[in-house]
């Protein structure tokens, strides 16, 4: 194989890789926890955009059990957000597993 040839292989993957990650950036996906009591909204780059509390969790004596629900929620959210980048990332590579970050 010419070195040349791998080389602009090499680039057109990085640059296909750089489009997808920023097409991943913008996208929204929603976690929620608590039988969709709550919900958490983050973009690609795990920035929290939104989170809707039902207001039957709101007790001033009772934060534990929220605190928990919300974490729940960003967790659900993080799961598929890590998803949605993992098959894109596979989609550019055609499954060739990269170091995070390339």
């Amino acid at each position: 194989m010419d070195i040349q040839m791998i080389m602009r292989q090499a680039q057109a993957m990085q640059k296909k890789m750089a489009e997808a990650q920023e097409q991943l950036e913008k996208e929204e996906v929603e976690g929620s926890s608590g039988g969709g009591m709550v919900k958490v909204v983050l973009n690609g780059r795990f920035d929290m955009k939104k989170i809707s509390l039902d207001k039957s969790l709101v007790d001033p004596e009772d934060t534990e059990i929220l605190e928990d629900l919300i974490m729940a929620a960003f967790n659900d959210a993080k799961a598929k957000v890590d998803a949605k980048t993992s098959s894109a990332m596979g989609n550019v590579t055609g499954g060739m597993k990269m170091p995070f970050g390339m």
